[in-house]
């Protein structure tokens, strides 16, 4: 991102603190999408095709307690401060971990291909290392990443929920090939060798020994049969730009999508990979943060934006993370095929897949 499409970035999120929501979040709404977003033709990129995909969450427990995460960001100076200059809470939490407000979010696939074949990899790695080891452990991941079971892992965005637990996958395998989304800052690299920002209490001790690839937007990248991730340039809270998504090609089902955040909105991925992948005219699943009202501030347009979703078709929907519980109950009051999760291990309700739940498409 240039230097003067950052300045313009910048001068749009202080038109208003409306305006600079919707600039972060993505085009969510659909009286957003018919205004910006013209109809889309079906796509004819070709991903190839996989027999299953199963999603595993190691953990969906970003922060434990939003008003305390809004509240730091707030006396660092606002939603446009740089992340690694923001104090977060770390000590005193009584619903946190081990008194810490940081937790993250970090997800294990398992693709199976059509030859039987199994193959895992990792998208993200949490933020307090501390609770991101327990996931790991609970799940084993630890022995999984020890042994080379893991292949890869994909930084779908920058923010330190997803990306600052880095530790706790290098400290397993510190030569893991890693796939970052165009957009990283300089902060987010030097991280990965081993750097300590003390003023957000981030440090990793464990240096990347392995290949990084940074993954140009606009384009499919295709990572195996039947799988492919996308980048897309958008801007996001805390000074981060970028973020990657998953997609997958499963055989007599149709595309399952997977997400960090979604920031750059559903409808408008949606509308993306219909317009762009083979066989997009039917989304069969979807998997991850939706981004819709994430600190339970629910607004009349995210109704809209629900009803929406029906037009889609799809069969499976497995949120969780950003989506708000407001949003989850919506979705079900809507008859939305919401899978339901089991409210173990912090997450706290079953209205939406939680730490340790896993769906299968």
């Amino acid at each position: 991102m240039s230097d003067l499409s950052r300045r313009d970035f910048l001068k749009g999120l202080a038109v208003g603190g409306t305006v600079g929501y919707f600039a972060m979040a993505g085009v969510s709404s659909t009286v957003m999408k018919n205004t910006f977003i013209p109809p889309a033709k079906v796509g004819t990129e070709d991903i190839g095709e996989c027999k299953s995909v199963s999603v595993k969450v190691i953990s969906e427990t970003s922060w434990f307690n939003n008003p305390l995460l809004l509240e730091d960001i707030k006396k660092a100076g606002g939603l446009l401060v740089n992340q690694y200059e923001i104090p977060w809470t770390n000590t005193g939490v009584e619903e946190g971990w081990k008194g810490d407000n940081a937790g993250g979010y970090a997800t294990l696939i398992e693709v199976e291909q059509l030859d039987g074949s199994k193959r895992k990899f990792l998208l993200d790695t949490g933020w307090n290392v501390d609770w991101t080891d327990e996931c790991f452990k609970r799940e084993g991941l630890d022995k999984m990443l020890a042994n080379g079971e893991i292949e890869f892992l994909i930084i779908s965005h920058e923010h330190f929920d997803h990306y600052w637990g880095i530790e706790s996958t290098l400290k397993h395998r510190p030569d893991i090939p890693i796939i970052v989304p165009k957009g990283f800052y300089p902060e987010g690299f030097e991280l990965l060798k081993g750097a300590e920002f003390p003023k957000c209490h981030l440090s990793n001790k464990v240096p990347h020994t392995g290949p990084l690839e940074v993954r140009e937007s606009g384009k499919v990248h295709k990572i195996m049969p039947g799988v492919a991730s996308i980048t897309f340039d958008v801007p996001i809270i805390t000074r981060v730009f970028g973020e990657e998504v998953l997609v997958f090609n499963v055989k007599d089902k149709g595309i399952g999508i997977v997400t960090g955040c979604c920031h750059m909105g559903i409808i408008s991925l949606m509308e993306h990979v219909k317009s762009t992948l083979k066989g997009g005219d039917k989304i069969y699943a979807v998997q991850g943060g939706l981004h819709i009202s994430p600190f339970e501030d629910w607004d009349p347009q995210y109704d809209d934006l629900v009803l929406a979703l029906h037009h889609y078709g799809i069969e499976r929907l497995g949120c969780n993370h950003c989506t708000g519980y407001i949003t989850a109950e919506k979705m079900v009051a809507a008859n939305l095929p919401v899978i339901k999760g089991t409210a173990q291990f912090k997450s706290k309700r079953d209205i939406y897949l939680g730490n340790g739940d896993s769906m299968t498409f």
